[in-house]
């Protein structure tokens, strides 16, 4: 801030200051006059005759004094008067005790001939007096507030608890408001009909739509920050048919720390609409296994990756090393954690798994306790048009980090695969299933513990369909959708990251540890729900396209194969798939076969994965091509 605005500023407030102690002044003054008035008529009596009117004229200086000092000291002269509340309540009241108990004890003393009872109508007209000066400022800006915000948004708030409360206060109260709240509904019943600061409650979810046509309501305001998120889903269902522009207020420590405001009210995510609780994992076993050891992640710039260096930090590891190809995402992630951990000692290198020499000097220089390997290609399509690049980078850059792994004595080493590895029909998911066979190999004769994890798309990963919807509907659409039928699993980033970090605390060797992500989510759905949290409507405003499947994509995906089952781990919603049997000596003779293949042999490289994995089942026209 300038130096001119903050001379215009102090002048200001100062200016603000000077008249309010020549209006509290006169104001002393006249309450005194009235309160001798007052005195005089209930027992009676002439105030000029009797002489007091002289004396309460003759004390009119010391007086106005003390009432001014009094108020300096409590500092009135120094609130924000358009915001009071409850603690200048008690400063104005103990203010005009103060003056009323001096008064009473100078009288007493000084023997001054005035009634024994002046101080007392003094010091409560006083008290009067005061809170309608002072609380005024509250009231003119209150109205001037409400008048302001006629022709806004008419909103309607869910929830009539303390959130809720918190949020209609900071509506009547905050200058960036552009919401007036005319109804709110809640499901407790003991709440119907009964008003929140002046509004009413009008009825439980079921009343949603009703109420948005009968109060006019543009927009809807959910504040119940502990909702489940199967109510929360249902909520957004309902309120998603009505047309409103729907967003929810912030987390419950949000609360907590005072930190709600009206910029914290935001649009509601689509990670909001997942049809199930996220995931509480409890990190109990990671501490031990983090700590004061040296960590390694391989792909540490991607997604998963940087997720998994941001959450592993806050274990406070002896070292993090962070391997990755791609320099700018490495850099990122580095100078990110370099500020949020000054402390952690970091090792960001570049470098490629595919290379085996590389990946196997930074294992045998950094000697990590434990790996993340994250480091993959993950693209469907792109991997069946690039099928040796998928067996180059996600299979034998595993098979590098793996061994580099098993010769420096690594303790834990964690794969992360994904849900298409289940019954492949592409080359992306048969390379992932090929690298957590790699994984159960070595962990038959390694001193390593080796475990893969395995979970469906990521919300807002990249490459995941999230973004994609947002940039198309940011450009007005259409919004590309392959079937209106296809299904997917979703969990978040930072769930993924917990199940993954809790899968090595769990890890005994061999595992593929699965999430429980309750229902698969249709796609379709997902960008009709996104494109109404833009604040349009599916097909009027935002059209949707059919593109067709692509290339090796089904319709659903699995997270188990057939002959696989589940155990149950500690926590309930992470199982354990039994492992399929296999022969590890022949699976790594194929697996050699498989990389004596170059570019130009795309068929016999099908054919050895075929061969490898036998769930392997291409589309149609690539099958026959084999």
């Amino acid at each position: 801030m300038s130096k001119l605005n903050k001379k215009s500023i102090n002048g200001s407030v100062l200016l603000r200051v000077i008249l309010l102690v020549i209006w509290d002044m006169l104001m002393v003054n006249v309450v005194a006059v009235a309160a001798l008035y007052l005195r005089c008529e209930l027992a009676d009596t002439d105030m000029f005759a009797e002489g007091f009117a002289d004396t309460l004229f003759q004390l009119t200086v010391p007086n106005t004094l003390l009432c001014v000092g009094v108020f300096a000291i409590m500092r009135l002269y120094s609130s924000l008067w358009g915001f009071a509340g409850g603690d200048e309540l008690l400063r104005i009241a103990v203010a005009s005790c103060i003056v009323m108990a001096i008064q009473l004890v100078v009288l007493q003393i000084a023997g001054i001939r005035l009634p024994r009872l002046l101080p007392v109508l003094f010091g409560m007209l006083l008290f009067i007096c005061m809170i309608c000066t002072r609380f005024s400022y509250r009231f003119i800006r209150r109205a001037r507030l409400w008048f302001a915000k006629e022709g806004r948004q008419r909103t309607m708030l869910i929830g009539a608890g303390q959130a809720g409360a918190l949020v209609l206060r900071e509506f009547r109260n905050s200058s960036f408001s552009k919401n007036k709240v005319v109804c709110i509904i809640d499901d407790d019943p003991m709440k119907l009909g009964r008003q929140l600061m002046g509004v009413r409650v009008v009825g439980g979810r079921e009343y949603i739509e009703e109420a948005v046509e009968r109060y006019g309501v543009t927009e809807i305001i959910l504040a119940i920050p502990t909702l489940p998120a199967q109510i929360k889903k249902e909520v957004w269902d309902i309120c998603s048919r009505t047309g409103c522009k729907f967003k929810q207020m912030p987390g419950i420590y949000q609360l907590a720390n005072g930190e709600v405001s009206i910029q914290a009210i935001r649009d509601i995510d689509i990670e909001d609409l997942l049809e199930r609780d996220v995931v509480k994992v409890d990190m109990g076993g990671l501490a031990d296994l983090i700590r004061d050891n040296t960590v390694m992640v391989t792909g540490g710039g991607g997604s998963i990756g940087s997720e998994l260096c941001r959450q592993l930090a806050s274990y406070q590891p002896k070292e993090l090393v962070i391997f990755d190809i791609y320099e700018n995402n490495a850099y990122a992630i580095e100078l990110e954690l370099k500020a949020n951990y000054p402390e952690l000692t970091i090792h960001v290198l570049i470098g490629s798994v595919r290379d085996r020499e590389r990946i196997e000097s930074v294992m045998q220089t950094y000697r990590p306790t434990v790996v993340y390997h994250a480091a993959a290609h993950k693209h469907v399509p792109l991997m069946e048009r690039s099928p040796l690049e998928a067996v180059k980078n996600n299979v034998f850059g595993t098979y590098n980090t793996a061994r580099a792994a098993d010769l420096a004595g690594v303790e834990h080493f964690v794969l992360i695969s994904t849900d298409k590895a289940v019954n492949p029909t592409n080359v992306m998911g048969a390379s992932k299933r090929i690298c957590e066979m790699i994984i159960q190999s070595f962990a038959e004769t390694s001193k390593t513990c080796f475990a893969a994890v395995r979970f469906g798309n990521v919300l807002g990963s990249n490459g995941s369909v999230i973004p994609l919807f947002r940039e198309q509907i940011r450009k007005g659409g259409p919004v590309t959708v392959t079937h209106p039928e296809i299904t997917r699993f979703f969990m978040t980033i930072p769930e993924a990251v917990s199940l993954v970090l809790q899968a090595g605390a769990f890890a005994k060797g061999g595992e593929i540890f699965v999430l429980d992500m309750g229902e698969p989510v249709r796609i379709d759905d997902l960008a009709r729900n996104m494109i109404r949290l833009s604040g349009f409507q599916p097909d009027v405003d935002i059209p949707i396209v059919y593109s067709g499947l692509r290339p090796g994509e089904k319709l659903y995906e699995e997270l188990l194969m057939g002959e696989e089952g589940l155990t149950k781990t500690a926590n309930d919603l992470i199982y354990v798939g039994h492992k399929t049997d296999f022969d590890s000596q022949r699976f790594l003779d194929e697996l050699e076969a498989l990389g004596s293949l170059t570019e130009g042999q795309e068929a016999q490289l099908r054919r050895q994965i075929r061969t490898l994995v036998p769930t392997y089942a291409p589309p149609a026209e690539v099958a026959n091509a084999l």
